[in-house]
């Protein structure tokens, strides 16, 4: 699978074979969503879920000294592997254990699909982090990373499309493939999408964007998802001051997830 293999592929690998789903965190270190001063505390907080995997990015609002921080905070409370989820060439920090080496296929503009990895490669190669190539495909409505991006969303109806872009990306190599239904958006990728890439590719399928409810992620998990991400759930829990209510909450739901899988 992947060519320098370390903390993150490791982990990833074990708890695939282990539990059958990885459950990835996503933080989204961008300053006006988290003060750097109050992180520290989300962190600690971070360090006693149950997620296997932190990811750390966004699509807006990167500043790389302030990604170097949170990556350095949570490495300070957790030893759970940090993998970089950049939205551009700022979203890097040697800091993190790997970096998804990402190309939003269904983009529109060279940049996103190999201009920003050109100019970010001499510096990643000269870090060694473990690099993690990654096959983005982005559905409708696209949410952020879709506009920021210039994609052309997968509609939601067409799951042969989004197995033809995944096959297109295992011909070529890539690592990893994520189906991407947008940060926020009102619905995951669908099911049926989701059994189909994952039952004709043979490559881990990390499905992200809109999973709220357990249903929907033991659905998609049995749909033959290798990872789910969730990020907005900690989002909202920042905003309403509502950490420790969270922390229930999502160990909860990481039970229950683990636990669909286990009795298939």
């Amino acid at each position: 699978m992947v060519k320098n293999k370390g903390k993150f592929t490791e982990k990833f690998e074990r708890i695939l074979e282990e539990d059958g789903i990885v459950h990835m965190t996503l933080i989204d270190p961008d300053p006006f969503k988290i003060d750097v001063n109050d992180f520290d505390k989300i962190a600690k907080l971070l360090a006693e879920t149950k997620t296997d995997i932190f990811m750390v990015g966004g699509s807006t609002a990167i500043d790389q000294k302030y990604v170097d921080e949170v990556v350095k905070i949570l490495k300070s409370h957790s030893d759970n592997p940090i993998i970089l989820f950049p939205g551009s060439i700022s979203g890097v920090s040697k800091y993190a254990d790997a970096i998804f080496f990402l190309s939003p296929l269904n983009s529109r503009d060279w940049y996103f699909l190999i201009g920003a990895q050109m100019l970010a490669a001499p510096t990643i190669s000269r870090w060694k982090l473990e690099t993690v190539s990654l096959a983005y495909l982005i559905f409708e409505p696209g949410g952020t990373a879709g506009y920021v991006s210039n994609v052309s969303p997968i509609p939601r109806n067409k799951p042969e499309i989004a197995l033809a872009y995944s096959m297109a990306a295992d011909l070529i190599g890539f690592d990893m493939i994520y189906l991407e239904a947008g940060s926020g958006a009102p619905e995951p990728v669908p099911s049926i999408t989701v059994k189909l890439v994952s039952k004709n590719v043979d490559k881990p399928v990390i499905v992200g964007g809109g999973i709220r409810k357990i249903e929907q992620a033991t659905e998609i998990a049995k749909a033959g998802a290798s990872a789910i991400v969730q990020g907005s759930k900690i989002e909202d829990a920042i905003l309403k001051g509502e950490l420790e209510k969270y922390l229930k909450s999502i160990n909860d739901f990481i039970t229950e997830l683990k636990s669909s899988k286990k009795v298939e």
